[in-house]
């Protein structure tokens, strides 16, 4: 079953000159239970396109859908609700002069309403760290740890949809692989789909069910992920897959 869905969809920004059409015509859709890669070069579109989804930006042209029904730009906490952002940078998604454990409790009651508690213990669990680190500042923490814990702040609110922007390209290989195992194990149990935005291949091979090539703002392939890195159709796609492959 599709929970989401974008079809057609155009961002353009105001340059000093001319336009410049950052998504060009985009379709999409996202399976229940579903982790759909998105990859490419910088500057490809992935992470607009993740910005419009999320509700950060309005498209120029285009529609999204959850469930069938429109998605607009203005949302309702209802809907933010459902789709959860996971920013690349963590530690500067949480608030530094609050500790993480006022940051999630904030979220929670703004999006679940001010008499909503947080189980703190339930949710250091969750993202495999000790509940102490709750009551740090993010400048305390490091990169793994922060984001871990943007991840539970997300999963705080029990969305539908989590939407991973560049989430381990900051982090070293070993963290890289605790936070992918984390992520699967968290997507699996919670039946939580999610949209994993990545510049790397060999990532979206580890934690994704299918995966969407981007280039220039466009979809130039998109397939069942091991099918599209096996047996690419496009050169573009298969400069991607060696250039992982010689790294």
């Amino acid at each position: 079953m599709t929970v989401l869905e974008g079809r057609g969809l155009v961002k353009r920004y105001r340059g000093s000159e001319a336009a410049v059409e950052a998504l060009r015509g985009v379709d999409f859709r996202l399976e229940d239970g579903e982790i759909l890669g998105v990859a490419g070069e910088s500057g490809s579109g992935k992470s607009t396109l993740l910005k419009l989804v999320a509700g950060l930006e309005p498209p120029t042209a285009g529609t999204l859908l959850l469930h069938g029904q429109p998605l607009r730009f203005r949302r309702a906490k209802a809907e933010y609700r459902r789709l959860q952002m996971v920013f690349q940078n963590a530690a500067a998604s949480f608030n530094p002069r609050r500790t993480i454990r006022d940051s999630i409790a904030e979220t929670v009651r703004s999006l679940l309403g001010r008499n909503a508690n947080v189980d703190i213990e339930a949710l250091s669990a969750m993202v495999q760290l000790p509940p102490e680190l709750m009551d740090r500042y993010p400048r305390q923490l490091s990169g793994g740890q922060c984001q871990r814990l943007a991840i539970a702040r997300a999963m705080a609110v029990q969305p539908e949809i989590l939407l991973c922007d560049e989430i381990t390209s900051a982090l070293d290989v070993s963290s890289q692989a605790q936070i992918l195992r984390l992520l699967a194990n968290l997507c699996r149990e919670s039946h939580t789909s999610a949209i994993f935005v990545s510049h790397d291949l060999a990532v979206v091979r580890c934690l994704c069910d299918r995966v969407m090539v981007m280039r220039g703002g466009s979809v130039v392939e998109e397939g069942r992920t091991e099918q599209v890195i096996h047996a690419p159709k496009e050169d573009y796609t298969r400069r991607l897959v060696a250039s992982v492959l010689q790294i």
